[in-house]
C-alpha cells in the first residue's frame, strides 16, 4: 500500500512538471519513481526482518536468551541500548544508528520524493548540470540530519536506561512517563507550531531560483532534513516512548505523515492524529497506573 502511495504521488508530481520534450520523456522522469520505489522496499524490508526477528526472539527464547532485562514497574528494557556481554558501546551505537537510518529511510522516503523530484526539475530548468548528482545529494543530507539525530538518542535513551538500571524508582516511573510522552507528543501533532512546519513540508520550498553546485545541494537537504524533523517531533516521540521496533506502530506512523503530507486538508488531518495519539497516550497512562 506505501509503495503505491509512493508511486502516486510521485507521478502526479511528474504530471505536473512541464515537459521539455513532448516526444520523449527524459531519462531520469522514467528513472526516479523506480529508484524511489526499490529504496523504500528494501529499507522497509530490512525494518521488517529486524522486527520479526526480535519478535521471533520474544515469542520463542527465554528472557535471558534475547537479552531483554526485566525492569521494576512491569517493562522490559531493550537491549539495543546498552552493550551486552563482549560488545562495546560504539558497535550497540553503530547498530543503533544503522536501525534508525533504515527505518528513517523508509518511513520518510513516501513523503519526501515528490519534493526531491520539484527540486530536480528546478535545477533542470536553471540549467544545472548533474542534476541527478545534486537531487541523490540533497537526499543524503535530508537523510544526514535524521542520522545525527539518532545520535543524540541513543545518548540520551543509554543514559536513561542506565540511570533505569541503577534506580528503581526510576525504573518503576518509566511506563507512566512513556504514557506521558505519548500525550505529549500527541499535543505537539496539534499545536499551531506543528501546523507551521507542516505547511514548509506540504510546499517542499524550492525558489524559482536556486543557487547550484553541491554544497548548495547538501544544504538544500540539510534544510528540508530539519524542517521535517521539527514537523515529526510530536510522532517521532510517541513512536519511540509506544516502542520503536514496534512495525504496527511504524507502519501507522508512516501512513499518518504521508496521510498530512498529501491531504487536501493536512492541517486538519494532522490535528486528527494528534487526537487519536493522545488517545493512545491515555490509555498507556491508565494501564501503566493500574499496574502500579
Amino acid at each position: 500500500m506505501i509503495v503505491h502511495i509512493i508511486m502516486n504521488a510521485v507521478g502526479a508530481t511528474l504530471r505536473r512538471s512541464p515537459a521539455r520534450d513532448a516526444t520523449a520523456v527524459p531519462f531520469s522522469q522514467r528513472a526516479f519513481p523506480g529508484a524511489t520505489t526499490i529504496a523504500f522496499a528494501a529499507c522497509a524490508a530490512l525494518a521488517i526482518a529486524w522486527g520479526a526477528s526480535i519478535w521471533s526472539l520474544w515469542t520463542m527464547s527465554t528472557m535471558s536468551t534475547m537479552g531483554d532485562v526485566p525492569m521494576p514497574g512491569g517493562w522490559n528494557m531493550s537491549m539495543m541500548w546498552a552493550p551486552m556481554c563482549g560488545q562495546k558501546w560504539l558497535r550497540v551505537a553503530a547498530s543503533f544508528v544503522g536501525m534508525w537510518i533504515v527505518m528513517m529511510v523508509a518511513m520518510m522516503l513516501p513523503s519526501l520524493a515528490p519534493g526531491l523530484w520539484r527540486y530536480h526539475e528546478v535545477l533542470g530548468r536553471t540549467g544545472a548540470r548533474r542534476t541527478v548528482w545534486l537531487t541523490a545529494l540533497a537526499g543524503l543530507g535530508y537523510f544526514f540530519v535524521w542520522a545525527v539525530l539518532g545520535v543524540v538518542l541513543f545518548a540520551l535513551g543509554s543514559a536513561l536506561m542506565e540511570a533505569a538500571l541503577r534506580l528503581p524508582a526510576l525504573a518503576r516511573a518509566v511506563p507512566v512517563a512513556a504514557g506521558v510522552a505519548v500525550m505529549a507528543g500527541g499535543a505537539l501533532q496539534c499545536s499551531a507550531w506543528k501546523a507551521r512546519y507542516l505547511a514548509c513540508c506540504r510546499a517542499a520550498p524550492v525558489a524559482p531560483k536556486i543557487r547550484r553546485g553541491s554544497y548548495a545541494a547538501w544544504h538544500h537537504g540539510i534544510r528540508l532534513g530539519v524542517h521535517c524533523i521539527a514537523c515529526c517531533a510530536g510522532l517521532t516521540s510517541a513512536l519511540i516512548a509506544s516502542g520503536m521496533m514496534d512495525l504496527r506502530a511504524m507502519a501507522l506512523v508512516t501512513a499518518a505523515l504521508t496521510a498530512e503530507r498529501f491531504a487536501p486538508s493536512g492541517a486538519r488531518v494532522g490535528r486528527a492524529i494528534g487526537l487519536a495519539v493522545i488517545a493512545t497516550g491515555c490509555s498507556m497512562l491508565v494501564l501503566a497506573l493500574a499496574g502500579r
